[in-house]
């Protein structure tokens, strides 16, 4: 009777653990949002390969919103992206948004780099200078098989 009591306790335990381990995972990959109140904006890129809603973020490295949405601008096939940014953080308008990965190939987030107007965007507003993502993909594939076509060279060789 004792031997299935340890048992029981045994494999308790070994639950309890990794429910707390899930829970753990669950918060981390949410990342936490600083408390406080916050304001939504908008930017457009090019190409926002990698970046879905809930990346981070940052402005000098420190966690200052979320990426709340990312869809398609059907007009001129652009990606928007919109961002919940903490309400204290007052972005010139003429402020920069980037796509950045964090490691080699990890996770994708939103860079911030702030302008030096005097005016500031309005909570609705658009980031107009933006840098979209870096396709690696296409650079490893232009350093492997040579970065100018066959086709390009012909073409510059007519026109000279």
């Amino acid at each position: 009777m004792k031997k299935h009591k340890i048992e029981f306790l045994v494999g308790l335990f070994a639950l309890l653990s990794l429910a707390a381990l899930a829970w753990l995972t669950l918060q981390a990959g949410a990342g936490s949002m600083p408390a406080g109140e916050t304001y939504v904006i908008e930017s457009r890129f090019t190409n926002a390969g990698g970046l879905h809603s809930g990346s981070s973020v940052l402005m000098s490295g420190v966690t200052v919103g979320r990426v709340e949405d990312v869809r398609m601008e059907p007009s001129d096939f652009s990606a928007i992206v919109t961002l919940r940014i903490l309400s204290a953080l007052r972005l010139p308008s003429d402020s920069m948004a980037s796509i950045k990965t964090s490691g080699l190939i990890g996770d994708k987030f939103v860079s911030l780099s702030p302008g030096a107007e005097e005016t500031y965007l309005e909570p609705g507003a658009r980031i107009t200078m933006t840098e979209s993502a870096v396709d690696l993909e296409s650079l490893i594939g232009k350093m492997a098989f040579g970065a100018v076509d066959k086709a390009d060279e012909t073409k510059d060789q007519k026109a000279e």
